[in-house]
């Protein structure tokens, strides 16, 4: 693949690279006018009306404490309601919100098959008070589930997947656990770590087990919450970065 792939970059005008790493291996396949501009994922803005809806989500969850399982992929939500049956989270309400819509009801199923007594958002029915966990099976609300959870699992990490987007999660303000594999937003994560927004977690039983602080300190929370506003504040401008450079092309034509 490699006369394929250098041919190929060396005919391209410029290439905005995400991070240095990145750009370093870009140019080693044969790309040559490469700029670092970022991630363009730090400049996205929340859904409208995202604060509206987890209004609504706080008081359809009879505001309890919510533990947010963000993302998941095939074979987490087996492994965390595992974690949970052996080590529960006492009172908390457990929002699992599967990665990919084909698997809702079979996450439904997994959850039944154990006889555990759960509610799905899709039913908007109201919650017992006696039901600990919730399916969110709905598209486009992720916005509105970060801001109505005290902290958040960010899915496809514990298992190799690679890690779905964490920078929504610290957008929203809501402390953030991170499974060991995030090689798809590696750099991200790493400075999400540093920042004080997120916690990196060896799995699912380490998740639960350092959800209990989160959910218990508001104070904490509050102080990681802040960490992630602030460190996606810091690594926006990519979407300009981009513009300027797309700019300049034009300008040459």
């Amino acid at each position: 693949m490699g006369p394929l792939v250098r041919d190929a970059l060396e005919r391209l005008s410029a290439v905005a690279a995400q991070t240095v790493g990145d750009a370093e291996r870009l140019r080693a396949l044969g790309a040559r006018a490469v700029e670092v501009t970022g991630n363009l994922k730090f400049d996205v803005e929340p859904a409208a009306g995202s604060e509206l809806l987890a209004a609504q989500f706080k008081r359809w969850f009879g505001n309890r404490v919510v533990f947010l399982a963000a993302s998941t992929r095939e074979g987490e939500e087996e492994l965390l309601l595992d974690a949970l049956e052996r080590d529960p989270l006492g009172d908390a309400l457990v929002v699992i919100v599967p990665r990919h819509p084909q698997r809702f009801d079979a996450v439904a199923q997994l959850m039944a098959v154990r006889g555990l007594k759960f509610a799905r958002r899709s039913a908007a029915a109201p919650i017992d008070t006696d039901c600990r966990i919730v399916l969110g099976d709905s598209m486009g609300e992720m916005a509105a589930y970060y801001r109505a959870s005290e902290a958040a699992f960010v899915g496809g990490s514990l298992l190799p997947y690679g890690g779905q987007n964490l920078i929504e999660a610290c957008a929203a303000g809501v402390p953030v656990l991170i499974g060991p594999y995030t090689y798809n937003f590696a750099q991200a994560a790493e400075s999400a770590v540093a920042a004080g927004a997120a916690l990196r977690i060896s799995g699912a039983e380490d998740a639960v087990r350092q959800a209990r602080p989160l959910l218990g300190d508001p104070g904490l929370r509050e102080r990681m919450g802040k960490a992630g506003i602030e460190f996606c504040a810091t690594h926006r401008g990519a979407t300009q970065r981009t513009l300027a450079m797309c700019e300049r092309l034009l300008s040459r034509s």
